[in-house]
């Protein structure tokens, strides 16, 4: 340490150092800041000095002057001084230089008047007092200190034993025991016992003993025990009392003692007034804090060991069990645990209200290990009665109940009481936290809590406080929540199955939103049980007895079961439940029983039982898929399916669920969706099924009641209540619109999102899945929600699909509805304010509200699609069909008669029924007859509506189709935009679509082309049927259906056609560009020539099918076949096109039976069905009308031309009017055969160009450039062809007329008529060995040969009934050049062709066709009708005048004109020739009128050969080996065999030997031409057999 004092102030002390040190001295005596340093360095200061002083340095009497001045500066001056000269002393007495001895007692002597006496007696050594004269002799001195010490310290006082007097301890309890009620106050009592100690010298601390021991007696006169011993306590040491008190209780701390409760009271109340400190006491008291720490460790173990065994699956015998049950019992009578004081004392402090004191005793033990002993938490619970008693008193008490009011604790010094919800949160929620689950011994209070927790909530959620109240709200409403999580949930646990408690609180919950409810279950499910022992072990028993209900539960048993759940779920609800959802998902057979065993919960129970719902939902750790990948877990339907169920039957709130669903669907996933829609469809009673029956879905088509009657397969009833539920759900929370939205975008997200990687089965399944919800979801809110609740929702059309990007069919979907109650509404409106009650003023009223509401849609859509659009469809016309249902458009009278004729049925079994009670009786006949006139009245209401739709559609129609550009585009339009999109929508959509294409054709509706709508409709449904996915299969085919039953109509009865068909605008055979549509008759496509039309779209449909089976793709062969189950009422109806698909069908059936189950399954089930109607099916000669010889070329005919409606039916129908038709009307035959020919070559006559149905126009005319090049080459061709072979035409008239002029020829017909069926199937001898020839030469080449032999022959039947009208056609072909010049431009496809024999030009056409379409395997929709119609056109525009052509160039007119020249000299020449003909075969009919019978039997043994033949392989041959072709050598195969083909026509038409010659010769060449151009590996085969049958003829 550095020195204070340096030498120069001793040096200089008189100078300046005597001055420098008094000021040292002063500065540290004045720095009062760190007193222990200024003590030391005043210390070392004076130090110095006096060691200055004793090594002679300075003088003593310098130094005591100078200390005589410093000695004033601190009181403690002179001690600090006698400790400086004590530490000399003892220095100095240890040197051997005297001087320096003699030097310190000099100073010391000089300084005594400085120090007292006492205090230098006190620290010096004996001898150096004796030396400075302060004591006589030393010796003596210490012999005096020591007798003194021993007199204090060693010698004890015998009061018991000798001064003590019994009589004083006597009087001292008679004092303390005497009735303190009058005027005695503690202070005189004090007085009297100062008096009795002294008089009879008790021990002071054994008359505190006593004074407590009475006080323990008489604990009701604290107000005079605790100031005496406060007052007596001023007498005594501080600690006294403690030791006493803690003395007391070590007496107890035997194993066998039990402390008395008066003694932890009396320790409390002195606690209490803190005449004790409680750290001194504690030191006390029994067991140490680390024994406490220990048990409550000991606890948790034995807790979860517990739970072990209760988990562990025991196999031990029961007497092992009943062992261990006797060890427990001994062991819980051997372990009575040894009395805890500290708990004791904790008792007393919280009885008496000391809640400061209690508080830090619990906060030195483990969490909620006081308050799980019973007397300590009903202590507690008693004190926080106390504290709440008046805001209790003032909020909680419900209205009509009086309770019980609890006084309030005598002493002050007690917790305050609360007044008001802020002093809530100063004692009482803090006493709730130490009471944790241990609320469960005082279900009263808990009952308080939440009275008092509901009162709370009611002002919270009450508005208009400021806003600093607001906050102290909000931080009261997180202590509540606090609360109920940490205290009130794991209470209700403990609490044994206490219903009531369950209500109360439930009362409270319901007031917090959702969100809140679930985090509070959620912590209760998964954290509270893990937080104290007795919450695990409960947990425990309720899976244990969780798992002894639900082995037992069965439908059987469901009442007894539901009470037991519901006595378990009071306390548990959220492991019990947790259990049952697990089991639910294993076994989904369980659902029934659960649901209705749950009868017996309370509404809390109900809300947890949601949440459980949602989290099993949401486990993250459960696969959503099964493992094939292919379908939707099991788990998750089960789930969805109990939801439902218990959903519906009982009151829980949805919103969770809902919004769970739509944060999914936020999230990309529609998994979930399969919730919603079981809901939807359990609570609102609306079905989506694809499995309607047709009496289902007509019935779907009525009002609401006929819905519920007969819509549906089960019969939902009751679901007023449930679908109230739900829609207020919705409402509520705002989720009705944004689900919607959500839905109709995640349609979408699933294929190009969610799909992903996954299969394409399940990508289609979770498509459809959404889709439905979508339907349902929109069908509940339609027919649930207001029309202010709806309209206020829903957005305009624009707004949801520009906005909100919602497909245009959802977007109607969900705007439909609206519009309808828009309508009805104004309606309403107008026929209040004028009360007209004229069908026609009603009809005017209602139109009006259709212009009202429809005017701001018709703008509206006009923003969907392109301008370009609108030039053919009118936006009114697109916003009708989109806005209009199946419900506007007709009434389903069937459904209406057959749901009161089941009424009417019920009710005769009501009177019938004896047993029924009468009152019963009369109910049930009531609510029958109820209903019945409910159901009369909706169809009337709907006949009224139906009727004003009609006639507001009847002034609409007009506007409808522009057709700026043409009736092609137009259609297309119309497919692409309305029909597609729509019929795959649901289920009635795809009725309606088939209804409303039928209502435009009725309504007569200009520019639109009914039998253009049909062809595309069924020309190519490959690609429609491939992107479908499972269910909009199952819709397209309802779709199909319902356009085939009209079709099949219309097919069936001539006088129908006549009648719905016959001259209506639909059937017009010229397309034209303009809007005018000329009423000709002769324009009109004819009964005849549309059973041929109907007959080519059923093989469309067959060769479509057969392609698609043929595919090996999954989506095809299932799509196909779903498509085919649902039109399999009117399709197929040909048996050969039956016969085809049938073996196909076979064929998937044994390919797919190992593979694919599921497709086998769906084959199996149509190849059943199909079966069964075979008997329905008809030869195709009785579906469409020909001529017998020729009934399978026309068959091949329309078959193999797969582009044809147009010339070969045209042809055909000729020579069946021809054959049939008698001799003498030969002129009338000649005139009707040009207007047919003129009719058919317009009915399916193409427009131009069309855009698929996707809208892929570019690729499109990529293909029509290809197929414009191949006509031209093939026509090029087919000049060169016409022009080698002049003599053939001449004949063919001479041919033609003989044809008309055989009358035998009639029995003949009828004969083979008869035949024809057997002709079906080959059943002789002479045809099975042709069959095996046939195979054994190869079967590809069989099929191709066939398909030509059978084409040609229809062909030269062509050529004879075509010649007649030739010489009307020139002069036509005339006025048709000029018209091509000035006509109107029309996009026609292919170059005109010159007028030559019509018989090879529609041949070598129908190859061009052929060559192209089946280049195309899987043609779509416009593709072929382009390519039937181009055809249709290339050969009309030819010969017709009404049909305009582009104009041409120069070159290519001379050239037309040329050949026309040609064509009236072949003519005139052919005339001649006919006429010779003519004359021998007259003479000829009479020579062979003799013969005429076995003229017949060879007819017919040469038809077998020939005919027979032919028509077996076009049996063998069916469409589905067309595709499959190769294009080159089927046109060979077709120009060679026709040389056969025509061979056997002219024997069975007896025709002469040279004609049929040269004809032969004709036909060599031309099969020359054509070799030359084709080579083929199968043309040598082709040819021998040729030349056999024309030597045959010979």
């Amino acid at each position: 340490m550095a020195a204070l004092l340096p030498a120069e102030w001793i040096k200089n002390w008189e100078k300046g150092g005597k001055s420098e040190f008094v000021q040292l001295c002063r500065a540290l005596s004045e720095n009062k800041s760190h007193d222990s340093m200024n003590f030391r360095d005043i210390q070392q200061a004076l130090y110095e000095l006096a060691y200055h002083v004793v090594r002679g340095n300075l003088k003593h009497d310098q130094a005591s002057n100078v200390l005589g001045d410093v000695i004033e500066f601190r009181e403690d001056m002179p001690s600090i001084l006698a400790d400086v000269f004590c530490i000399l002393d003892i220095e100095t007495s240890c040197l051997e230089e005297k001087s320096k001895r003699d030097h310190f007692t000099q100073l010391v002597l000089a300084c005594l008047y400085l120090v007292s006496d006492t205090v230098l007696k006190e620290r010096l050594d004996p001898e150096t007092l004796e030396s400075l004269g302060l004591i006589k002799q030393s010796q003596q001195f210490n012999q005096k200190s020591v007798k003194i010490k021993t007199k204090l310290f060693y010698k004890q006082q015998k009061f018991n034993l000798l001064r003590e007097e019994n009589e004083g301890y006597a009087k001292l309890i008679a004092e303390l025991g005497q009735d303190l009620s009058g005027n005695m106050t503690s202070d005189l009592i004090l007085e009297n016992i100062k008096s009795l100690i002294g008089c009879f010298n008790l021990d002071p601390n054994r008359v505190l003993d006593i004074i407590l021991e009475v006080y323990e007696c008489r604990p009701e006169y604290d107000d005079f025990f605790v100031p005496l011993i406060e007052s007596y306590m001023y007498m005594c040491e501080p600690q006294t009392l403690c030791h006493i008190l803690g003395f007391k209780f070590k007496f107890y701390q035997d194993p066998s003692g039990e402390t008395p409760c008066s003694l932890y009271r009396v320790a409390a109340v002195l606690l209490q007034h803190n005449l004790i400190d409680l750290d001194d006491l504690y030191v006390h008291l029994l067991p140490g804090d680390n024994a406490i720490i220990e048990e409550h460790k000991r606890e948790i173990v034995e807790a979860k060991q517990i739970v072990r065994k209760l988990t562990m699956v025991v196999l031990s015998s029961e007497k092992t069990e009943e062992k261990e049950k006797e060890k427990e019992k001994e062991e819980e009578k051997t372990e009575k645990p040894p009395d805890n004081q500290k708990l004791g004392l904790l008792e007393a402090l919280l009885k008496i209200g000391d809640w400061q004191h209690a508080q830090s005793i619990m906060d030195q033990m483990p969490p909620f290990y006081a308050t799980s002993h019973k007397p300590i938490a009903i202590a507690l619970c008693q004190l926080v009665h106390v504290t709440i008693e008046p805001l209790y008193r003032r909020v909680g008490v419900p209205k009509g109940a009086k309770g019980s009011p609890i006084s309030s604790l005598p002493n002050k010094r007690a917790p305050k009481q609360a007044d008001s919800f802020e002093d809530l949160r100063k004692e009482v929620f803090n006493m709730l936290c130490y009471l944790g689950p241990h609320l469960s011994h005082d279900p009263i209070l808990f009952a308080k809590v939440v009275r008092l927790g509901k009162a709370f909530m009611k002002e919270f959620q009450s508005d208009g406080s400021k806003q600093e109240d607001k906050e102290k709200m909000e931080i009261l409403f997180s202590c509540l929540l606090s609360i109920t999580d940490q205290v009130l949930l794991p209470s209700l646990s403990l609490m044994d199955c206490n219903a009531c408690m369950s209500e109360e609180l439930w009362g409270m919950f319901k007031t917090f939103p959702y969100q809140y409810r679930y985090r509070l279950y959620g912590q209760w499910k998964n954290e509270t049980y893990n937080s104290h022992p007795l919450l695990v072990k409960v947990k425990a028993q309720t899976i244990d007895r969780a798992k002894y209900i639900m082995k037992r539960l069965t439908k059987e048993n469901v009442k007894p079961s539901g009470r037991q759940i519901g006595k378990l779920s009071h306390s548990n609800p959220t492991i019990l439940f947790d259990y049952i959802l697990s089991q639910i998902q294993k076994y989904d057979n369980l659902i029934t029983p659960v649901v209705d065993s749950l009868k017996y919960l309370t509404s809390l129970n109900y809300d947890v039982l949601a949440y459980c719902i949602i989290e099993a939902l949401a486990n993250p750790e459960k696969e959503r898929m099964k493992h094939d990948d292919t379908t939707i877990s099991s788990w998750l339907q089960s789930l969805a399916s109990f939801c439902g169920a218990v959903f519906r039957k009982y009151p829980i709130e949805l919103a969770g669920l809902l919004q769970y669903v739509a944060n999914q669907l936020k999230a990309g996933k529609s998994f979930d969706l399969l919730i919603l829609k079981e809901v939807v469809q359990k609570m609102a009673g609306i079905e989506i099924t694809e499995e309607m029956t047709m009496e289902q879905l007509e019935a779907m088509t009525g009002g609401e009641q006929l819905k519920a009657e007969g819509g549906y397969f089960g019969q939902i009833r009751n679901t007023k209540k449930s679908s109230q539920r739900l829609k207020d759900a919705l409402l509520d929370h705002d989720l009705a619109l944004p689900l919607c939205l959500l839905m109709a975008q995640q349609r979408n997200g699933v294929i190009f999102q969610e799909g992903g990687e996954k299969h394409l089965k399940l990508v289609g399944k979770l498509y459809d899945q959404c889709h439905d919800t979508l339907v349902q979801f929109g069908g509940f809110l339609a027919s649930n929600l207001s029309t202010e609740d709806y309209i206020k929702r829903v957005p305009s059309i624009d707004v949801l699909c520009n906005e909100f990007h919602t497909p245009h069919d959802a977007a109607f979907f969900l705007s439909r509805p609206m519009y309808a109650h828009h309508i009805s509404s104004k309606y309403d409106e107008l026929k209040k304010a004028e009360k007209g009650n004229k069908q026609q003023h009603k009809v005017h009223k209602y139109i009006t509200s259709c212009e009202l509401v429809m005017a701001p849609v018709h703008d509206a859509v006009i923003s969907l699609h392109l301008p370009k659009v609108w030039d053919d469809i009118s936006p009114q016309f697109y916003a009708t069909f989109w806005s209009l249902t199946m419900y506007d458009l007709a009434v389903p009278h069937s459904s209406y008669d057959r749901e009161v004729n089941k009424l009417k049925v019920q009710m005769k079994a009501i009177d019938d029924n004896q047993e029924m009670p009468p009152n019963k009786k009369k109910k049930e006949k009531e609510r029958c007859t109820a209903l019945q006139d409910k159901l009369l009245e909706e169809e009337k209401k709907q006949l009224e509506h139906v009727q004003r739709v009609l006639q507001r559609l009847k002034l609409e129609k007009d506007n409808w189709l522009l057709a700026k550009s043409t009736k092609n585009e137009t259609i297309t339009k119309f497919l692409q935009l309305c029909i597609f999109p729509r019929c795959i929508f649901s289920a009635i959509d795809a009725v309606y679509c088939a209804h409303f294409v039928e209502l435009v054709h009725q309504q007569k509706t200009p520019n639109f082309s009914t039998l253009l709508c049909y062809d595309r409709v069924f020309s190519d449904i490959i690609y429609t049927v491939a992107s479908c996915t499972e269910n909009e299969a199952s819709r397209y085919g309802r779709f199909l259906c319902c356009m085939l039953e009209t079709v099949t109509r219309w097919h069936s009865d001539r006088v129908i056609y006549e009648k719905e068909c016959g001259n209506y605008p639909g059937f017009l055979t010229i397309l034209r560009a303009t809007g005018f549509d000329g009423g000709n008759k002769a324009d009109q496509l004819d009964y005849e020539n549309f059973r041929h039309v109907v007959h080519k779209w059923h093989y469309k449909l067959t060769k479509a099918s057969v392609h698609c089976l043929e595919t090996g793709e999954y989506t095809h062969i299932r799509n196909i076949l779903i498509v085919l189950t649902k039109i399999l009422p009117w399709y197929p109806k040909v048996l050969n096109l039956g016969q085809a698909l049938e073996r196909r069908v076979h064929k998937i059936c044994q390919e797919e039976k190992e593979k694919r189950p599921d497709l086998y399954a769906l084959a199996m089930g149509y190849s059943g069905q199909l079966k069964s109607r075979k008997p329905f099916m008809i030869p195709e000669n009785e579906f469409h009308h020909k001529d017998p010889p020729a009934r399978n070329a026309v068959a091949a005919t329309v078959q193999n031309g797969p582009g044809g409606a147009g010339m070969p039916t045209s042809l055909t129908i000729n020579t069946v009017k021809l054959d049939e038709g008698n001799a003498e009307e030969t002129d009338k035959l000649k005139e009707k055969s040009q207007g047919v020919v003129k009719v058919t070559n317009k009915a399916v006559n193409a427009a131009p160009k069309v855009t698929t149905s996707n809208g892929n126009s570019a690729s499109n005319s990529k293909v029509i450039k290809e197929k414009d090049d191949k006509e031209k080459s093939g026509k090029e061709k087919d000049k060169e062809k016409k022009d080698k072979t002049p003599a053939a035409t001449p004949e063919m008239k001479a041919l033609g007329k003989d044809g008309k002029d055989k009358p035998k020829e009639e029995r003949a017909n009828k004969d083979e008529k008869v035949r024809e069926i057997k002709e079906k199937t080959p059943k002789s001898e002479k045809e099975k060995e042709k069959v095996k020839k046939e195979e054994k030469a190869s079967k590809e080449e069989k099929s191709k040969t066939i398909v030509t032999i059978v084409e040609s022959k229809s062909t030269v039947e062509k050529e004879r009934e075509k010649e007649p009208s030739r010489e009307k056609d020139v002069a036509k072909e005339m006025k048709s050049k000029e018209n091509a010049k000035g006509g109107e431009k029309m996009p026609v496809v292919g170059s005109l062709k010159s007028p030559v024999p019509r018989s090879e030009t529609s041949e070598s056409e129908r190859e061009q066709k052929r060559r192209k379409v089946d280049t195309h395997s899987s043609p779509s929709h416009s593709s072929t009708v382009k390519d039937n119609l181009n055809e249709l056109k290339d050969s009309s525009a030819k010969h017709y005048i009404n049909h305009t052509t582009p104009t041409l160039s120069k070159s290519k007119e001379r050239e037309v004109e040329k050949k026309d020249l040609d064509k009236s000299r072949e003519r005139s020449r052919e005339r001649e020739k006919k006429d010779e003909k003519d004359r021998k075969d007259r003479k000829r009919d009479h020579s062979n009128s003799d013969r005429e019978v076995p003229q017949d039997s060879t007819k017919r043994r040469k038809e077998e050969n020939g005919t027979t033949g032919s028509s077996k392989h076009s049996k063998s041959e069916s469409p589905s080996d067309s595709p499959r072709l190769n294009e080159k050598e089927k046109e060979k195969n077709k120009s060679k065999s026709s040389g056969k083909e025509k061979g056997d026509s002219i024997k069975a038409e007896k025709m002469e030997k040279s004609s049929s010659g040269s004809k032969k010769e004709s036909r060599h060449d031309k099969e020359k031409a054509e070799k030359k151009e084709k080579r083929d590996s199968t043309g040598g085969k082709e040819e021998k057999k040729h030349h056999k049958s024309s030597d045959k003829h010979r």
